[in-house]
């Protein structure tokens, strides 16, 4: 008589689509959901970036081949990225879980004494991110890109999929910030106002679109081996400088931190919550 399973199995045959999932943490998501027997559908703006995500999932994964896909979705441009998003999901097969990830990758800042976030690879194109710019020398132009990748991208991502999730607790959104909300920095404020709007927006969403279930990701330093912008010796300092603030004495990897999503996608109780996975840096 073969083993009861009533946890692992919470995913099996559900459609998971993840914005951001061609690299870091929305790559790291997209494997745990196949791993849990999932049909997973990757998302990014970059065609040559879900082609290879495909082809790295299917060399891991053989026997999953067939549960895995991706479909381009260009969100770098405010003037087009509400219909690509549209077009999306009308030619997706019903969709059960979207995750919308950033890229929370190791880098210096301006003044090469701190670590800046992220580089936001659903809507960021190849090789680039939105660094933080100082508010003393923001430009309203400089506010409306910092939303734009960090909050009207996913909104829009949440307005669409609200019309085509089914109506039930088994369905959910997952939305993703920073600790940056919890910790300020200096020079982030304008970072942290978006990071920050994401909350309100995905408490006020689980009431808004009950019983599908909405929550948010917080994330701290995570390691995705996405970051171009670096040299080696430079990397290793941002590392080493970033596990002494951490209280487990380490970076987080991708694959740490993508327990946190397949917990909101599994948890059919979780709504309108922030599920922080920082290592501890608040406590430092």
């Amino acid at each position: 008589m073969p083993d009861q399973v009533n946890y692992l199995s919470k995913l099996h045959r559900k459609h998971v689509l993840v914005f951001g999932g061609s690299s870091g943490i929305g790559y790291a998501v997209a494997e745990a959901a196949i791993e849990h027997g999932a049909r997973v559908t990757i998302s990014s703006s970059d065609p040559d970036r879900v082609t290879r995500a495909i082809d790295a999932i299917t060399e891991a994964y053989p026997s999953r081949r067939d549960y895995v896909g991706g479909r381009p979705c260009d969100l770098g441009d405010e003037a087009t990225m509400d219909g690509n998003i549209r077009t999306l999901f009308e030619e997706l097969e019903p969709v059960d879980h979207v995750v919308f990830t950033g890229e929370f990758g190791l880098r210096k800042s301006a003044d090469g004494k701190g670590v800046v976030e992220l580089s936001v690879s659903a809507t960021a194109p190849v090789g680039e991110s939105v660094p933080p710019v100082p508010i003393a020398n923001a430009t309203v132009e400089d506010l409306r890109t910092a939303m734009g990748a960090r909050y009207i991208a996913p909104a829009l991502v949440v307005k669409h999929a609200g019309r085509h999730l089914r109506p039930d607790p088994g369905t959910s959104i997952t939305l993703s910030t920073g600790v940056v909300t919890e910790r300020p920095i200096p020079g982030w404020s304008a970072v942290a106002g978006a990071r920050s709007a994401i909350i309100g927006l995905g408490k006020n969403l689980a009431l808004d679109l009950r019983p599908v279930r909405v929550n948010i990701v917080a994330v701290g330093a995570v390691d995705t081996g996405v970051s171009v912008h670096q040299d080696g010796e430079t990397r290793v300092d941002v590392q080493s400088a970033l596990e002494s603030r951490t209280a487990t004495g380490r970076v987080a990897l991708a694959e740490d931190v993508a327990e946190a999503y397949l917990y909101c996608m599994k948890d059919m109780n979780v709504t309108g919550s922030v599920i922080s996975t920082n290592g501890g840096v608040l406590l430092m």
